[in-house]
């Protein structure tokens, strides 16, 4: 429905992925969206570190992996995890 220079112009923004909030609220929200899924991952790295160390995971434990959400304890939980010889190990 735009005319074809329009169109362009909006598929060459999208395929570029420069797309910058303008909003506070829009970065706001937006930031803490990037902040949840980085947490999420490094959860998912010290989970998957402790699966291939063949270490057992209880359940409360993989609940405070998962949710925490401070990313300088959780590379810190991942250092450890590499030399764990117990879930335990990460948290002491």
């Amino acid at each position: 429905m735009l005319p074809e220079a329009a169109r362009d112009l909006l598929e060459d923004m999208m395929m570029a992925g420069t797309r910058e909030y303008k909003s506070d609220f829009a970065r706001r929200y937006y930031g803490q969206g990037v902040a949840k899924g980085r947490a999420d991952e490094a959860a998912e790295i010290i989970l998957t570190v402790l699966s291939a160390r063949d270490i057992a995971v209880p359940e409360h434990a993989r609940t405070r992996i998962t949710e925490c959400t401070d990313l300088e304890q959780l590379e810190e939980w991942a250092r450890r995890a590499a030399t764990a010889s117990a879930v335990a190990d990460l948290f002491d």
